[in-house]
């Protein structure tokens, strides 16, 4: 136990999924634990409204981090920057390298309730060529490097807006989870909108400059079939060309990019979404699939070491890779959790378990943007796909309200925007 004999929760990662997962356990266990966070970074990173900054010629910077260690010590819970390097699931010990200033040395620290939720590593080190040629809207550097190639030195040439092919596990998969070929192509499809919306506005062409491919059969396939179509007419009467079934990119070159499948496609600017992969150091631990994504079952426990939880990007079952589905798994885990420490009664905390849907709100550019609720690829019957431009202001108004409440959304006002979403026409 920890300094004053209370179970220890330590939380691996502080971004959507590990940020909420600490705050909710701490508001449904009161002070019955010892709450402990790590993360690489100082701060969250609001990756989702990257583009809305970028294509409105802006430096995401200062818009998109939520400081970490204030918003955790209003809850008594502490925060470490440091970077994991190794899980010892059977000595409930992580090691870790803090790293505020050069020079720290290894340090360790043991818990009673582990929480993978340290997201995942952007493989784009696999894709030849992309160092010299290509672009991306994964993080705030490279978006800032790309909204400033934009105007500074694009020219107006063909572009190419995709992903490479994701790899994921099979070891300890739950039977209604998809195998995916791309870790998750909403950010594909808005980046390839707003960015057609820019080209008009700055004279620079229209979507028939853009072509968007994907390694699969078809884009965005989480959304399903029926909202596919849909994107696809809207994408085709714009002028978008769209090219399938690539299978991975095998070379980013300065005039364009080179497939697996002997393809190629041509384009001064190259905007890519890279492979997701896990963590190294999680690659062989017991916990983890062949890839080294952490295995779980519906209440987002480890089946052989049930104190281990998982959400977010690092959850095999996280498919695709989408924020919301982090969102809900961050939920099941706090009640998990405050379960085992009878703060919750087992018929309160396993009213939801896991039950994937995609819920997306994507970027249009000028003001408008898509929303996307869908289960269908999970054998549900949800597919509902709307347009408009309350639905950009749906996509701001949360970012607020998420640095406002410092990450802690309940989940009836995540219920409610989801009702509200689906039955509102605007």
């Amino acid at each position: 136990m920890g300094y004053d004999s209370k179970p220890r929760v330590l939380i691996l990662g502080g971004n959507f999924a590990g940020l909420q997962i600490a705050r909710h356990v701490r508001e449904l266990v009161g002070e019955k634990a010892e709450i402990t966070v790590i993360d690489r970074r100082s701060y969250l990173l609001f990756v989702p409204n990257i583009p809305m900054e970028i294509f409105e010629d802006r430096d995401p910077t200062p818009n998109l981090q939520l400081p970490l260690s204030p918003v955790l010590s209003k809850d008594n819970t502490r925060f470490i920057q440091a970077e994991v390097k190794e899980i010892d699931p059977n000595k409930k010990v992580v090691t870790f390298l803090p790293f505020e200033r050069p020079g720290s040395t290894i340090d360790k620290i043991s818990y009673d309730f582990l929480v993978v939720a340290l997201g995942n590593r952007l493989a784009f080190e696999n894709i030849e060529g992309y160092k010299d040629y290509g672009h991306t809207l994964t993080d705030l550097y490279q978006a800032d490097k790309f909204r400033r190639y934009l105007e500074y030195d694009y020219k107006g040439g063909p572009v190419a807006v995709g992903s490479a092919r994701f790899h994921q596990g099979e070891r300890g998969r739950l039977d209604f989870i998809p195998i995916a070929l791309a870790a998750c192509e909403g950010p594909p499809v808005e980046a390839s909108l707003s960015l057609a919306y820019w080209l008009e506005k700055n004279h620079k062409g229209t979507a028939k400059n853009i072509t968007i491919f994907t390694p699969a059969k078809m884009i965005a396939e989480d959304a399903g079939e029926a909202i596919v179509s849909q994107l696809l007419n809207i994408a085709g009467s714009m002028g978008f060309n769209y090219k399938n079934n690539l299978e991975d990119i095998k070379r980013i070159t300065k005039d364009g990019i080179e497939f697996a499948n002997g393809e190629s496609i041509e384009a001064e600017l190259k905007v890519i979404f890279p492979d997701w992969v896990p963590h190294d150091f999680l690659k062989g631990l017991p916990i983890c699939d062949e890839k080294g994504f952490v295995i779980h079952n519906v209440e987002m426990r480890n089946p052989d070491f049930p104190e281990i939880f998982t959400a977010g990007d690092a959850a095999a079952g996280t498919v695709p890779k989408l924020g919301s589905i982090g969102h809900l798994q961050s939920y099941i885990v706090a009640r998990q959790i405050a379960k085992d420490l009878k703060s919750l009664s087992s018929e309160e905390a396993d009213t939801e378990l896991y039950n994937p849907q995609v819920i997306c709100y994507g970027d249009m550019g000028g003001g408008k943007a898509f929303y996307i609720h869908s289960n269908t690829y999970y054998g549900g019957k949800t597919s509902i796909l709307k347009m408009g431009k309350s639905y950009y202001d749906m996509k701001l108004a949360f970012k607020h309200q998420y640095f406002a409440m410092g990450g802690k959304i309940p989940h009836w006002q995540w219920t409610m925007g989801t009702l509200l979403g689906d039955k509102v026409s605007f």
